[in-house]
């Protein structure tokens, strides 16, 4: 379909405010582990549980991150890491949190992540993500629970996963 025909007997017209997208908004906090200096600064970030969680996993990564949710605003300052294991209690709540997996791969060669928790809507496993890990020439450990991933130098390559999975994708893209 190319196009929406709307037939209607009163012309529209003015603007209306769109709220930010948690699904949006997550994998961009995410992305702000890749800067080793200076500030990321984001507007319209939804006040939601998954956000604040997702805030908490990189404070205890060691990022700085101040919320201001009245403005929906939000400054990551992620220069000081100081660790690359995911706080399990904060991960194991919400899916999402994997995505942390891949800067953390990029930025310091490894990273240690429980498997995700979150809300039942089915399954959806990680598999896609670690292989493409593996293709980037990240080895993997799977231990009591936690993915391991180290990696020297990562690799670009062409990767074609299984099935579609965007945050697979967004995962190999930041690592």
């Amino acid at each position: 379909m190319d196009k929406f025909i709307v037939k209607g007997g009163k012309r529209l017209s003015g603007s209306l405010k769109v709220s930010g997208s948690k699904n949006a908004a997550l994998p961009i906090i995410v992305a702000s582990l890749l800067a080793d200096k200076g500030t990321t600064f984001l507007e319209n970030v939804p006040n939601l549980a998954d956000i604040l969680n997702m805030s908490g996993v990189l404070e205890g990564l060691g990022a700085t991150i101040i919320y201001d949710p009245r403005e929906k605003a939000m400054s990551i300052d992620a220069t000081n890491l100081k660790s690359h294991i995911a706080p399990y209690d904060l991960v194991r709540k919400m899916r999402a949190s994997f995505l942390v997996m891949g800067p953390l791969l990029g930025r310091m060669h490894k990273a240690r992540v429980s498997l995700p928790g979150g809300c039942v809507l089915g399954p959806r496993p990680v598999d896609q993500h670690i292989m493409g890990f593996k293709k980037l020439g990240a080895k993997i450990t799977d231990s009591k629970g936690y993915i391991t991933a180290t990696a020297k130098d990562l690799i670009g390559t062409e990767i074609f996963f299984d099935r579609p999975s965007h945050t697979g994708t967004e995962n190999i893209m930041m690592a």
